[in-house]
């Protein structure tokens, strides 16, 4: 029973969508470095948010002041600055 119970939880797991960030396309990745650039904000690692937000993820940027990560929306307007 517990073999199964076991079992049961594995297939359902694998049947739920995967939520996996996604690399930005040419044209977003030069967008996006752009608004970086503009907050006074270089390097880091881009990614797209896939759960349908439209959020762009800045991790690890370079900035005046420090090491931040920032969330930018579909239009590349920032919603979110923290200290990393």
């Amino acid at each position: 029973m517990k073999r199964l119970v076991v079992m049961a939880s594995a297939v359902f797991a694998m049947s739920l969508p995967a939520f996996a960030d996604a690399p930005l396309t040419p044209d977003e990745m030069q967008r996006a470095t752009a608004a970086a650039s503009a907050m006074g904000c270089e390097g880091g690692k881009w990614e797209k948010e896939t759960e349908g937000t439209g959020v762009f993820e800045l991790d690890d940027a370079k900035c005046k002041g420090g090491s931040y990560d920032l969330k930018f929306d579909k239009d590349f307007k920032l919603l979110n600055m923290s200290a990393d």
